[in-house]
């Protein structure tokens, strides 16, 4: 089979660009974020213009024609094809050779045995006696939580790191100790930073945590992938092999039942960013509707819980905003203050709405799952268990803010 040549029309797929500095140059670090390819690509901060115009409308004479014209750049056809084609080799643009790669991942995903803890090792503990002391650490620190609550629906539990996030994770898994004991189903809606606009991205696939495997209710899996549409459903699933949002959920899931499974309906929640320009409305979004009535009756009959594993805000260089100071911390803190209040009532549409008047300007991250959550489980009213502000760089100008709330 012949090697796939650079397309004539490059189109960017959604990667992941970080700004850096490299020699004393700013620059972009841009990388694949499903990890077809293990390559980074550092493009000079100059030519950010150029990976906005790889949107598949221009070949190399067009895009060179377009920074000249439109960004004052000069860049020669033998750089441009330089680097055009080592976008391609990091297998950042469609095309065939990203649909090579992407077909044989999943390919490989889809028959493991299960999906394997990504972040074991790295941003936890991989041996299950190091990491049981761990969490078991952070439970203990917790003086003046609220004992486990004796019924209840399920959590909102974040998705940050564990170094950062512990002792809240602490908090609301021990307020959720005896729901998730008891349950013999577990939802765990996560937000995929990858996924695209409302899309609900199931799988077949099981769990891992380093204290053994979730396994996966399939026939629910099949019951929603038939009201939704497997292409639907499935066109992303490959998001699951690195995504950490449900992960870290479900290591502490695992810790809290001792290390007994239970079934784990995995869900991944895509950006709702065209929600909140007002290009469509969530509430009258089919799939997302069909998929709220159907695990709501199947709820029904089950002692299930739904976990929504959600950050809120975002703030601050990191996330390409202006540096956080103590005026913005305190709109930040009355702004979570606010949406906090909606998931509390229950209230997904004001939860909603609270976002959007603000057009999204604090990057709430857990939109998604937490939406979806609250409009799946209600009626439903919840309780505070705590409410941080995180660093995010080393300087103190960014930060992740995150909660804990307990449904009943």
């Amino acid at each position: 089979m012949s090697e796939p040549a650079t397309p004539e029309w490059p189109k960017l797929r959604l990667v992941d660009v970080q700004p850096s500095t490299y020699g004393g140059e700013e620059v972009l670090v841009v990388r694949d974020p499903l990890r077809l390819s293990d390559h980074a690509i550092v493009v000079p901060r100059q030519l950010a213009p150029l990976l906005a115009l790889c949107d598949g409308t221009r070949d190399a004479g067009a895009l060179r024609a377009a920074l000249m014209v439109r960004f004052g750049l000069q860049m020669g056809p033998d750089a441009l094809e330089r680097l055009l084609a080592a976008l391609d080799q990091a297998l950042l643009f469609e095309g065939e050779r990203f649909q090579q790669a992407l077909d044989h991942a999943q390919a490989e995903f889809r028959k493991a045995p299960f999906r394997s803890p990504v972040l074991a090792g790295a941003s936890y503990p991989a041996d299950p006696a190091d990491l049981r002391a761990l969490l078991q650490q952070y439970l203990d620190s917790i003086e003046d939580a609220l004992p486990p609550a004796t019924g209840g629906r399920g959590p909102v539990s974040p998705h940050i790191d564990y170094a950062r996030g512990g002792p809240l994770y602490a908090r609301v898994w021990r307020r959720a100790a005896e729901m998730v004991r008891a349950a013999d189903l577990v939802v765990v809606l996560g937000t995929d930073h990858s996924g695209g606009p409302g899309r609900i991205t199931l799988t077949r696939q099981h769990y891992a945590t380093p204290f053994g495997v979730l396994p996966t209710a399939e026939g629910l899996v099949e019951r929603l992938a038939t009201a939704l549409g497997p292409a639907q459903v499935f066109a992303e699933e490959l998001h699951h092999r690195h995504e950490h949002s449900i992960e870290l959920a479900a290591v502490w899931l695992h810790h809290m039942r001792q290390g007994q499974p239970c079934e784990l309906l995995p869900v991944l929640c895509g950006s709702f960013a065209h929600f909140v320009r007002g290009e469509a409305e969530s509430g009258d979004d089919p799939a997302i509707g069909a998929f709220c009535d159907e695990l709501r009756q199947t709820l029904a009959g089950r002692n299930a819980v739904v976990v929504a594993a959600a950050d809120l805000a975002h703030v601050g260089p990191a996330f390409s905003g202006e540096p956080v100071d103590i005026w913005s911390r305190a709109r930040l803190h009355a702004a979570d203050g606010e949406i906090m209040g909606h998931m509390c009532a229950g209230d997904a549409e004001g939860f909603f709405q609270a976002i959007r008047r603000a057009g999204d300007s604090w990057n709430v991250c857990g939109l998604p799952p937490i939406y979806m959550t609250l409009r799946t489980l209600a009626p439903v009213v919840g309780g505070q268990v705590g409410y941080e502000r995180c660093p995010a760089d080393d300087k103190g100008t960014s930060l992740v803010s995150i909660c804990g709330i307990v449904f009943s």
